[in-house]
């Protein structure tokens, strides 16, 4: 998350295959509305926080999803089909994102939605697309529970949402993927854990503390904070007095940055790790000189590795978007893409028409189980619990400045 980062997940791509269908070469208009005639209009929902704190990264999504429908309609992607995107702002509030769940169900013209960035937003839109038959497919959420269910670290996995997908890893690996590197990479032993309490950050930081104790290491503390607050200086204290190697927060950049900051100025000059929500230059603006050191995850592999991201950049940059696209832009381009696949997939299962919508959607969301294509973030395809069937994962460290890679690869166990 960091300006014009994106975090992909493939280990191998072929060049050039962004933009990203095997077919489709003719041009036509950047869509919006019917053409007229024979073209059915397809709307594509999108769910993400347009103002706010996270807004930089909600403005990233929406202009690569958008980027995506810009591309399938220039290149007459699905014959006789026109997309268009229809971006809702929940400012990161669960009750928001619920209420642009039943807009969207309630546009017999939306046959998949994109979005949306917070694990807990995700979680209050599932009930309502489920009883539409509607697909969402997150480029961000993170949170294992949303797809493998309550009981996952149990080894209990249930699929609760049938039309829920994601492109993007989960903490179930990102948290243990961070811990393994702290421990035996840095061979630091002690750290002290902190949450924001919410779905993402709470989950993120429980998998991480998992691993670190597994392996060997030492929790010497364990805190939440108020991501709205901006005083965190009673947390810094117990941070310096506990004699900690480093703090690993779950949470995102807004509260993350200053946390830490405090941290290092209340004399504990330790690193503090975090997940991928802290990976972006937004953190470093806030944190300044104090960034310096501090760790993020991210789910894929460094942008400049691949071939298809580069496309993506290019096209990205000559739409003239005045927004970065952020860490989950290439995912929310994929999973644009993916419902588009799918959508092409029953129109050609349909004589080359669009089933009429009830039908239509159910079919979507069967058609998006078995899409696979090579995408931005690499190879795009989804396991039996509608979670992607990659499991790249990056480590970033703040070097003058800038977000640094210095561990790529895949968790494996």
């Amino acid at each position: 998350m960091r300006h014009r980062s994106l975090f992909i997940i493939t280990t191998a791509v072929t060049a050039g295959a962004l933009t990203l269908s095997a077919c489709g070469s003719r041009g036509d208009s950047d869509g919006g509305s019917s053409g007229g005639g024979d073209t059915t209009t397809v709307v594509i929902g999108l769910d993400a926080p347009l103002s706010g704190d996270l807004s930089a990264l909600g403005q990233g999504i929406k202009n690569s999803a958008d980027l995506a429908v810009k591309t399938a309609n220039k290149n007459k992607e699905v014959p006789g089909v026109t997309f268009k995107l229809e971006p809702l702002d929940d400012v990161a509030q669960a009750a928001t994102g619920q209420q642009n769940a039943t807009k969207l169900v309630g546009d017999s013209k939306v046959m998949g939605v994109v979005g949306p960035l917070n694990s807990d937003v995700g979680q209050s839109m599932q009930k309502v697309f489920d009883s539409a038959n509607l697909a969402l497919v997150s480029p961000a959420n993170t949170n294992p529970s949303l797809t493998q269910g309550k009981d996952w670290q149990t080894g209990k996995k249930v699929r609760g949402s049938k039309t829920y997908f994601r492109t993007s890893t989960t903490d179930a690996v990102q948290g243990p993927f961070a811990a393994r590197y702290m421990y035996n990479k840095k061979k630091l032993k002690k750290v002290y854990v902190i949450d924001d309490k919410k779905t993402y950050g709470a989950g993120l930081a429980a998998t991480f503390a998992g691993e670190f104790k597994k392996l060997g290491g030492t929790v010497v503390g364990t805190d939440h904070i108020n991501p709205e607050d901006k005083d965190f200086s009673a947390v810094a204290s117990k941070v310096a007095e506990a004699k900690a190697d480093f703090v690993y927060y779950g949470g995102e950049y807004p509260a993350g940055a200053p946390l830490a900051s405090q941290i290092k100025n209340a004399g504990a000059k330790i690193p503090t790790v975090g997940g991928d929500a802290l990976f972006s230059a937004e953190y470093v603006k806030l944190a300044k000189k104090n960034a310096e050191g501090d760790i993020a995850s991210s789910v894929g592999a460094p942008l400049e590795t691949l071939d298809t991201a580069k496309k993506f950049i290019a096209d990205y940059d000559a739409a003239g978007y005045k927004d970065a696209y952020e860490a989950y832009g290439g995912y929310a381009y994929d999973s644009a893409w993916a419902i588009i696949q799918a959508v092409k997939a029953v129109v050609e299962g349909n004589d080359g028409k669009l089933p009429e919508s009830k039908d239509a959607r159910g079919k979507v969301v069967a058609a998006l189980q078995d899409v696979t294509f090579d995408g931005v973030s690499g190879s795009v395809g989804f396991d039996e619990f509608g979670d992607t069937t990659n499991r790249q994962l990056s480590l970033y460290e703040v070097k003058d400045g800038k977000h640094v890679a210095v561990e790529v690869g895949k968790f494996e166990g």
